[in-house]
């Protein structure tokens, strides 16, 4: 098998020593023999070097940040309080300060490594992930994918309402066994060294690694990216995947149109209008990230206020705040996300899996059905949603849920009301993983 081209970011920062090997990715304290998920399969997970992770960023990488924050050059505004041109001058001073000045990274970093994380080695790549493992009678499999600008940190707190209902006030036999990967590029996964790893090729990457965890059969979820990723895994493996749930339809699906088929409808056209206006107004971040992912890099790789500015503003204008950033998420949330992508240094591959999505768009060009049920949690705050009837031109749609408030970001903003949704979708697929009845006679 030929294996794909991938970079760990060695170029970026010294390799560690680390006790009984040199590891492949900065920032990893591994202790010798890791302990393996329960449920591993021994073969796979040899095969995938499962480590222990544990998030470890250097001193001089905190003091590098803190010398850049100190020397900012600020721009000038017009209005430093208004929006309407990009991130208010105003916030991003007092983001600033706040980063310099009261942020600390090893309280976040402390609580992060309270998850259960590890590394594997997929198709050459390796590749950073949460696996929380379920309290219940027969926990289901499920994959959790973030998008950008997130990061597996956007699952932190729904992965208790997932993997133990019962704590929650909820049916323990909902439970879910959960597996949270950074996407290639993104916090601690390393990144591409060549082109092609698109969400298509993500959905790969993520079936070999739940089948190295033991899990042959298996849920998927997710939004932004994640959502792509999700209904790649749907659509490539229908008989690995027992279900997607999204909360999100990727901006490149496309169904089938022409000769033959049902005519758009109106409602489908006004999503279609909508979408246009919406890309002409709010989408210069995905036409540079998607086409000169490179050129962008540059900038925010050097500059720790413009990647904050860059990310900040999407967390305000996408999330269900009603202009208050500040009113669903802390500003230690938010630079707890902004710096895993600064200690990352991987800015020009979290921009470029734009760019491969445009190439490898989830588009239909032939008949096609996707047979793997989907589910759609509908988040009033989302960016542009088609009708349900656009979605069902080519997946089987069985649940589709209009939410009562939440955004783009939905685990971090409404964990509950997304993990409800969650575990209704999957409720009556549960019976795909029991095994099937011995035959009589």
């Amino acid at each position: 098998m030929r294996r794909c081209g991938f970079r760990a970011p060695l170029d970026r920062l010294d390799t560690q020593r680390v006790v009984g090997e040199y590891t492949s990715v900065p920032r990893i304290s591994a202790a010798p023999g890791p302990t393996k998920p329960e449920g591993v399969n021994e073969k796979w997970g040899a095969a995938m070097n499962l480590r222990d992770f544990k998030i470890h960023v250097p001193d001089d990488q905190i003091e590098d940040l803190k010398l850049r924050l100190r020397t900012t050059r600020f721009p000038a505004s017009i209005n430093a309080e208004q929006w309407d041109d990009g991130a208010s001058l105003a916030f991003i001073r007092r983001l600033t300060e706040h980063w310099l000045n009261q942020f600390d990274w090893r309280v976040q970093e402390a609580r992060l490594n309270r998850l259960p994380q590890y590394l594997a080695t997929v198709d050459g790549l390796d590749i950073h992930f949460v696996h929380q493992t379920g309290k219940g009678t027969a926990p289901m499999p499920l994959v959790l994918t973030h998008g950008w600008p997130g990061s597996f940190v956007e699952m932190e707190r729904i992965i208790p309402l997932l993997t133990d209902p019962a704590a929650h006030g909820h049916d323990p036999a909902d439970a879910f066994h959960v597996v949270v990967p950074s996407l290639p590029g993104f916090g601690f996964s390393a990144a591409p060294t060549s082109p092609g790893v698109s969400p298509y090729r993500v959905a790969g990457l993520w079936l070999k690694l739940m089948n190295g965890l033991g899990y042959e059969r298996f849920g998927a979820q997710g939004g932004d990216i994640g959502a792509g990723v999700s209904a790649w895994l749907a659509r490539r493996f229908p008989e690995q995947i027992i279900g997607a749930h999204i909360n999100y339809i990727p901006g490149s699906f496309r169904p089938q149109l022409g000769a033959g088929l049902p005519p758009v409808t109106a409602d489908e056209q006004t999503y279609l209008d909508t979408v246009a206006a919406w890309s002409s107004a709010e989408g210069a971040y995905a036409a540079q990230q998607s086409t000169r992912p490179q050129t962008l890099a540059y900038g925010l790789t050097d500059s720790p206020v413009g990647l904050a500015a860059w990310i900040a503003e999407k967390f305000r204008t996408w999330s269900d705040c009603g202009g208050d950033v500040e009113r669903v998420f802390t500003m230690d949330e938010l630079l707890t996300d902004i710096s895993i992508y600064w200690f990352g240094h991987m800015l020009d591959a979290s921009f470029r899996i734009y760019k491969e999505g445009r190439l490898r768009p989830l588009a239909f060009e032939t008949p096609e059905r996707v047979a793997t049920p989907l589910g759609v949690a509908v988040f009033p705050r989302e960016l542009p949603m088609p009708p349900r009837s656009w979605v069902e031109r080519a997946f089987n749609v069985q649940r589709w849920t209009l939410m009562s408030k939440g955004g783009h970001f939905a685990a971090l903003e409404q964990p509950e009301l997304l993990a409800e949704d969650i575990r209704a979708f999957f409720r009556p697929l549960r019976h795909a993983l029991r095994p099937p009845a011995k035959g009589g006679g």
